[in-house]
């Protein structure tokens, strides 16, 4: 599963880790997150990610 980084923070969505803090379950892809879930650290919106390339 890709990692997603946020343009704003810099905060780096990891979907081996979730979000435990925002009811994101580790294991949860970021596609799978609801669309109404903010970044932990600057609270903008899951449409300011970018997917981070391997």
């Amino acid at each position: 599963m890709a990692k997603y980084e946020c343009t704003v923070c810099g905060y780096i969505y990891d979907p081996e880790e979730g979000d435990p803090d925002s009811g994101i379950a580790p294991g949860t892809a970021f596609e799978d997150i609801p669309d109404d879930w903010e970044c932990p650290l600057c609270g903008v919106s899951k449409d300011m990610f970018e997917k981070i390339e391997d």
